[in-house]
């Protein structure tokens, strides 16, 4: 029997998680997630998926993070009626994370096509709509951790302990072989969390397997161990920083873990004095409702660490917009948190317009920031960015913190890898940057893997697999290579203006500036 596995998401970049596993029985998707970053690659949400979503069997889901599993409503949509297999947790963040993904659509094609409209261009539908996630629910089948389940005919899953966010997973698949030999055994790590910490599980997984699918996110990183103690260290270092240019502090953060991990440290600090004391508003609906999920299931009511998320006097909850505009009323010191952690979708794009020209004010970023997303613009230190269309000079103080990352580190995946030892045949490199990718590919042949068992896939790449084998089959790939991994011309665009502005205002004269477009002109023209 052939199993063939291919790569349509999350290969040469971080977002877009998406696995094909088929036999002659079956075909079963791990994960179903949302490209993130450059224009281009997020482009491919709008195409028609890369199968045929009404013939799958099965939906494996390693977790709630939307470049995860961001386009369920979407294969709801295109006729597919199978089941999602999720743990509890994240089906219950999933039933929060969707029809928020769907509002955001909503307003952003919305928004979008008013422009598209202005210029004569024909409006678009957004990718799927809160009707269309709420719908999609139906679907989930919740599955507990550790126990086997038969998912589709010939093939049974098992979920472990990710220890990247409430309910994450890694997720081992067993296909059965037509002649009743063995079966091919892989896992899926989904987000492998950095382990040794004091609000999340330490990652977890089997060993004696065929092929390993693992991320590549912080391949290339080196962390230090930091206690919880530690951590809230810098923490507070970052916020007496914030508090003495004059605030406010506005953190954009991921919705799930991260706002609940920060909030919990805050809290802390404040309530021992160790930072100023000051409100604390959490500007985002999600991120409410998944604190709600985070009370009632982050750990047994007696020793819960997330029950300090309730609405007080230190932490208010900003529901809706009208509230949300009545923060740029606010005088004095005080914490905004606000999604999206990229900076790429959410009220936080709102702060950012607001605050970004300030110099009072500072913008932490807390998490991974890949290429194209405003976050990464900020982190690399752009003097000038563009929010909605509108350009806005960055003057605000830009600090990152990664001490809350969900994420291993490199030598955290490695460890990770060679726990599932023996390996019988491949260990696929995914949701990475090439250089992430590549750096993870050297630790593990330092650790004395071979080179030939360490595969990097590109965007569409697909395998035929078996036990301890895995050959590369031809395939189309939907963009280039390098177009998953950079900046595009939408970004290349954006920053042109941006420098055509400087120009012109820069020059001494009107005859000046006219000589400089008149210079544009006569190149966009071309040769006679």
């Amino acid at each position: 029997m052939t199993i063939r596995l291919q790569f349509l998401g999350a290969a040469g970049c971080v977002t877009g998680a998406c696995f094909l596993l088929t036999s002659a029985q079956a075909r079963v998707l791990v994960d179903c997630g949302m490209f993130q970053g450059p224009k281009t690659l997020k482009a491919l949400n709008y195409e028609p998926f890369p199968f045929q979503a009404d013939v799958l069997d099965a939906v494996l889901l390693t977790h709630a993070h939307i470049d995860h599993s961001g386009m369920i409503p979407k294969l709801f949509n295109s006729g597919y009626r199978g089941p999602v297999f999720a743990t509890p947790e994240t089906a219950r963040l999933c039933s929060v994370l969707l029809p928020d993904a769907g509002a955001i659509q909503e307003m952003e094609v919305e928004a979008l096509n008013k422009r598209r409209r202005r210029v004569g261009e024909d409006a678009l539908a957004p990718i799927f709509t809160v009707e269309d996630a709420h719908a999609s629910l139906a679907i989930l089948r919740p599955t507990p951790l550790n126990e086997w389940r038969d998912v589709a005919p010939g093939v049974r899953a098992r979920f472990w302990h990710a220890g990247h966010i409430l309910g994450s997973a890694s997720i081992e698949v067993e296909i059965g072989e037509a002649d009743d030999a063995a079966p091919v055994r892989l896992v899926f790590s989904g987000d492998v969390g950095p382990g040794g910490r004091d609000l999340t599980e330490d990652p977890q997984g089997p060993a004696d397997v065929d092929h390993v699918i693992v991320e590549s996110t912080y391949g290339g990183a080196d962390r230090p161990i930091i206690s919880p103690d530690q951590r809230r260290e810098r923490l507070r270092k970052a916020v007496l920083a914030a508090h003495a240019a004059g605030g406010p502090l506005l953190i954009p953060a991921f919705a799930v873990e991260r706002t609940q991990e920060l909030i919990v440290d805050l809290l802390d600090l404040m309530e021992r004095t160790l930072a100023p004391p000051g409100p604390i508003f959490l500007d985002s609906p999600l991120a409410i409702k998944a604190s709600d999920v985070f009370l009632r299931h982050g750990g047994p009511a007696h020793d819960n660490p997330y029950s300090v998320l309730r609405e007080s006097g230190s932490l208010q909850f900003t529901e809706n917009a009208n509230e949300s505009r009545h923060l740029e009323t606010v005088r004095g010191w005080h914490v905004i948190i606000a999604a999206s952690g990229m900076c790429d979708a959410g009220r936080v794009r709102h702060h950012l317009k607001r605050l970004l020209w300030r110099p009072e004010a500072t913008v932490l970023l807390v998490g991974y920031q890949p290429i194209g997303t405003l976050g990464r613009l900020l982190l690399d230190g752009r003097k000038v960015v563009s929010i909605q269309g509108d350009e806005v000079r960055v003057r605000a103080h830009v600090d990152f913190l990664d001490i809350y990352s969900g994420h291993a580190d490199g030598a955290g995946l490695a460890k990770w890898v060679e726990a599932r030892k023996p390996i019988h045949g491949r260990v696929f490199l995914t949701h990475g940057e090439p250089d992430n990718l590549k750096a993870l590919g050297k630790r593990l042949t330092a650790a004395g893997f071979a080179r030939e068992a360490i595969e990097i896939p590109a965007l569409d790449a697909t395998y035929e697999l078996r036990r301890g084998l895995a050959k590369p089959e031809h395939s189309a790939p939907r963009l280039p290579a390098a177009s998953t991994s950079r900046l595009d011309w939408h970004n290349a665009r954006a920053e042109f203006l941006a420098a055509l502005n400087r120009s012109l205002a820069a020059a001494e004269t009107d005859a000046a500036r006219e000589a400089l477009l008149a210079q544009l002109k006569d190149v966009l023209r071309g040769p006679d």
